[in-house]
Formats: C-alpha cells, structure tokens, sequence
C-alpha cells in the first residue's frame, strides 16, 4: 500500500503555496512531516482563487516532493475573481459563474496545466454552482421551459449545466494534454445539498474515474453544516457503494476543531470506513502545528487496528440520488450504537434496512418495500417516511397515521418478556404523536407515557412473510441521545447485525465487519464519561482485543449467557478506539 499497511496517508498542498514557495522552505516543511507521520502521496494544486502558479514552480514544487520519496498528483479549486473590469456577481466562496465565458477560459487553462503535468488530479469540492446572475437566470428558465418544470427549482439546470461543464471545460482540456490523466471528483460532507448546487455523483460517476469523499465535521456547534461526527464513516459507505472500488479515500481538514479529539475523530471515523486513502488537507494549515503531530501519534496505532478488521457492514439506510429529506438522521442514531452505512440504492438483499424521509424520494419506493417485506424482510422505517409515504400506497403495510399532534415526555415504558419496564430520562424529549388501529398494527413494544396516555415510538406491522417497523425519533434528532439507555437499548435490539448489539449509554458508536470484528468509540463532549456497554452477541465463545493495551485483558469471556446470547461487559473510554475479534 505505501508507507501504512492499510492505507495511503496524503495531503493537499493549496496553490497559493506552489505559487509562491521555493525550494529550501518546501524541504524543511517535508522534513517536518517527516518527524511526525510519512507520507505516501501530496496533491499538488496550481489553481484556486486568484493563485495561478507559473509552470516553473509546478515543476519545482513536483520535483522535490519526489526527491522524498512522496508521489504527486494534481488538484484544482474552482473559485475564482471576478475578472478584471466586470461587473461583481454574488456567488459564496467565489465559486464560479458557468455561464461566464471568461471563467470558462480561466477553468479550461487550469485543467490543461493539471493534464499537462499530471498523471491524476482531484477536484477539490468548491465545484459547484450557486450563480444568479442575469445569465445564470436565464438559462435556467429556458431550460425548466423546455424540461416542462413549473416551480422555478434550479436543481435539474444545474445538475445538468455541471455535467456539461465537466465533459467540455474539465475532462476535454486535460485529456487533450494527456489522454491517460485520471481525474477524481470530490464530493463534499454536505450530501443532502448535492442537487441545489449542481452535484450529481449518479451521474457524474460515468465521465469521472474516480470520486472521493469529505469526511470534515468538525465542531458540530460552531460550524453551521450541521453535520454529526458519524458522518466521517457514513458518507464514506455511502461513496463506496455508489461507485464500487472507485471511491478515492476521504479528506478531512482542522478547521473549527477548538477540541483536538473533533480533528482526530475525523480521521478515526474515517479510517474504520477502510479507505484507499486518508486525505489531510491541508498542508499548510497543518505545517508545524499540534494536529500534525497528534494524528501522527495515531496513525500506527490505527493501522494495527486496521490489520484486523474486514469489510464494513451495518443495517443499510437507503438515500436515493438527490434525496432530502431527515437530514442525517442516520447519522444521530450512528452515534449512540445503531450500526448504519449507506447507500444509493435500494438494498433488496439485506435481512433489515432502514428507510427515512429520503428514501421516499424514490417513486416506486412503496412497491419495493412491499416486495421486500412480503418476502420476509425487515423494514424499519421513520415517521418522516411514513408521512411521506402514507398517501402513495403504504396504508397497505400499516395502519398508522398521523393528525398533526405532538407530544414531549420524560416518561417512558417498554415491553419485554410479556412485561412492562418503566423509566425516566433526564428531560422531556418532543415527537410526533402517531396513531395506529389497534390489534391491526403493534404499538406497545416501546412507548412514551404522558398523564394516562402512552404514546408508540416503536411499532410493528406483520406483511406476508415479514414486517415493518416504525420507529418514531424525536423532534431534534440530537435529543436521541438524551433518551433513558432502556428506551436506547430497546430501539438498538431492532438493529441486531450479524448476531450483534450493543447496550449502554448514548454517544458510542458500534462498528462492525465481516469477519467478526467490530469497533467501539465512545465520542469526546463535555458531558461524556468512561462507560460500561454490555454487547450482546449470537453464539460467542469469547473476545479477542484487537488493539490490546497492557491493562486490557488478552480475551474477554461471557458474563453471562441468555438464549442463544453471549453477554459480555466492555469499557469505552473517551476519545480511545477499542476494536475486537468475536470467536464463535
């Protein structure tokens, strides 16, 4: 692989510096690095912004990486001025106007320079399009006219104006300068904007060779994307899934990380989606700075995790291209122990998959969940797809519905063992009332109790030879985690994947592969404490630690065995990774 057995380490070096390094100052920033971690691989970019590096630095800055033993592809930022004597046009981040012949010319120079020097290069993810100027607007009328779109949307122009843009300004000039240049487009962390900007990985997958994902997330309270730290593993599956074998690696960056562990979580999360590549971008914000030596201290340490872990897998969650819809719901119930990857198509042959809001994107979204169902699946679907759903067909499967009540609790009850366990959480949680016909659909499994009601958060409906479950999440998909661990516990049980689940506080992550391993992590928050979970597991005999340490045992035995479950207690420590092998 490189200079890790897992994975390729590279980092992207910005313009503005190969426009203006020089030779000396580039070798003592490399022999920095090389302290800290090694590097396989640098992208190397002579455009962004208003940065155009002379092809003499290209070169320069090529040859010394090389001379390190670091191999170099290209990269590109489209953003770009507005070109001298024109008119300014709003667009966020400078991002370009394609309807703008200058910045077309612009565009075109720099695919060629990257063609002519490079034998790949990556497009960083500013490629994307938020113009409305007077041309942009009326383009886009002229094209919903002739498509026959009546709600003034600029999805389906810009979509199709990138997939233009792509072939003739980006694929065509740099194929001309080398017709063998491998070009990879890199998709960024916000996937439920894809289409408001022009991005459309189902499409663009065929004119690129490769794609590769942002994995940044960041600090989720100081930076407005709003995107959950399981997304560094989630969009990562997501990717794989939508071009198999050809999703690069993923990039993660340090900006907003006021937490160390927010920078290092990037790449841990990253790292269990077993990438290709970790990308760190970028090199100079991460020169002779504390998370270049803090993630170096890792990197080992998850490549010998790495060793033992096989292919991902978790209950699949379908999001159909260009979906909305729940954002990232799947990705709060990633973090407190539901094991969830991603996926663009609809997986017909999973054992359970879970649909949300997104997935009724998909037109004929009913009639394959039917099939699926009838034919002994497990479906869990979400009151936002219920609601989506319920006048396309669904009455079929359940019969809950819903009048446009809410109700909020702190009160909860659940059924197991023909029993009835009551707790408390530590505040009231707000979420749809949904009503169902008694004896027709299941709602006592796990219930919300308010004066002398109860109200279903988790409902089965039998179908043919399988069934659907509902499980209603709250209001603030973030108050998932301040549910009593009972009510936790009890929705997790419906997410069993390969004869495995978790118990125990909110805020830890379950990870699992197909060769019997799986990971914990415990997230860093100011709330956050050394936990006990309890992992329940079909037929095991014992646990082998994966990354053991000298206080950690060398196997793990059952406490305890129920049915055909092994009951073992686990430690998650806050902000470590703890991977193990399950002997069966």
């Amino acid at each position: 692989m490189g200079n890790y057995r897992n994975f390729k380490l590279t980092t992207y070096f910005v313009a503005q510096g190969t426009a203006n390094v020089t030779r000396d100052e580039l070798q003592k920033q490399i022999d920095w690095f090389g302290k800290h971690m090694r590097l396989d691989k640098v992208y190397l970019e002579p455009f962004r912004d208003s940065a155009f590096a002379s092809e003499e630095q290209v070169k320069m800055c090529k040859e010394v990486f090389e001379a390190n033993g670091i191999e170099v592809a290209g990269g590109i930022t489209t953003c770009i001025p507005t070109p001298e004597g024109d008119k300014p046009k709003q667009r966020l981040f400078n991002t370009f106007c394609y309807n703008d012949d200058k910045m077309l010319e612009t565009l075109k120079k720099a695919s060629a320079l990257n063609g002519k020097y490079f034998d790949s290069f990556i497009i960083d993810d500013f490629y994307f399009t938020n113009c409305t100027c007077e041309k942009c607007r009326a383009a886009k009328d002229e094209y919903n006219k002739a498509h026959g779109i009546t709600d003034g949307s600029w999805e389906e122009y810009r979509t199709h104006l990138m997939y233009e843009v792509s072939e003739k300004y980006m694929i065509a000039p740099a194929k001309a300068e080398n017709p063998n240049v491998k070009i990879t487009i890199k998709y960024p962390n916000w996937m439920e904007s894809y289409q408001e900007t022009g991005y459309d990985p189902l499409s663009q997958r065929d004119i690129f060779e490769y794609i590769y994902t942002g994995t940044e997330t960041r600090d989720p309270r100081h930076q407005d994307q709003h995107l959950p730290r399981y997304l560094s593993y989630s969009l990562m599956t997501y990717m794989e899934n939508m071009a198999p074998g050809r999703n690069g690696g993923g990039w993660f960056d340090n900006f907003d990380c006021q937490i160390m562990e927010y920078y290092l979580e990037q790449a841990y999360l990253t790292a269990f989606s077993k990438p290709k590549e970790l990308m760190m971008f970028c090199f100079q914000s991460l020169y002779d700075s504390m998370f270049a030596a803090s993630l170096g201290f890792q990197l080992d340490k998850l490549d010998d995790l790495l060793d033992g872990l096989g292919n991902t897998i978790g209950i699949p969650c379908y999001i159909p291209d260009k979906s909305q819809g729940e954002d990232n719901l799947h990705d709060f119930l990633g973090m407190n122990g539901f094991p969830i990857v991603t996926t663009p198509f609809f997986p017909e042959n999973a054992d359970t998959i879970l649909l949300t809001a997104s997935s009724a994107y998909d037109k004929d979204i009913v009639s394959k969940l039917e099939r699926f169902v009838a034919n002994g699946g497990k479906a869990i679907v979400t009151n936002g797809f219920v609601l989506e759903t319920l006048d396309k067909g669904l009455k079929t499967l359940t019969s809950v519905r819903f009048r446009g009540r809410r109700v909020s609790t702190k009160d909860f009850v659940m059924e197991k063992h023909n029993r009835w366990t009551s707790v408390t959480g530590p505040e009231e949680i707000s979420f749809p009332l949904m009503e169902f016909r008694n004896n027709s659909t299941w709602g006592a499994l796990c219930k919300g109790l308010k004066n002398e009601e109860s109200y279903t958060l988790l409902s089965r409906d039998t179908y043919g030879d399988g069934q659907m479950m509902m499980m209603v999440v709250p209001d603030e998909y973030a108050t998932i985690r301040n549910f009593p661990v009972e009510v936790l516990n009890r929705l997790r049980k419906e997410f069993e994947l390969n004869g495995i689940t978790c118990e125990g506080p909110a805020n830890i992550s379950l990870f699992a592969y197909d060769n019997d391993t799986f990971v914990l992590y415990n997230y860093v928050t100011s709330w956050a404490n050394n936990s006990a979970v309890t992992v329940r597991i079909k037929n095991a005999k014992k646990l082998i630690p994966l990354n053991a340490n000298r206080w950690m045992p060398k196997e793990f035995l059952p406490l305890y065995t129920e049915d055909e479950y092994s009951v073992f207690r686990l430690s998650a420590a806050v902000g470590l990774y703890a991977g193990y092998r399950i002997e069966r």
